[in-house]
């Protein structure tokens, strides 16, 4: 069953932001992830949405999804992405 990671992020330094997600694709790799969509709002239709920008990336299992969150080499970038902005990250089961 695939797996799927939201982000929802509100950059606060995009220099720092630009670095972070220039080393991301390397610590999906071996996990078999792959970035779906990346996109900027434009609108919130309903409700409320503080963050400006979302990432989907799928995974082949929640297995695969945990792996690479707690993977040294994504964990080396949690620095970096706190610095860089301010990201909620929710993991789904399809």
């Amino acid at each position: 069953m695939a797996a799927y990671l939201i982000g929802h992020i509100t950059i606060k330094d995009r220099q720092k932001w630009e670095a972070y997600r220039s080393q991301v694709p390397a610590t999906l790799e071996p996990w078999q992830a792959e970035l779906v969509f990346r996109g900027r709002k434009f609108a919130v239709l309903g409700g409320s949405h503080a963050h400006t920008d979302t990432v989907v990336i799928r995974f082949p299992d929640t297995e695969s999804l945990r792996g690479w969150f707690e993977s040294p080499a994504y964990q080396a970038l949690i620095p970096l992405r706190e610095a860089a902005a301010d990201v909620t990250l929710v993991g789904y089961e399809a």
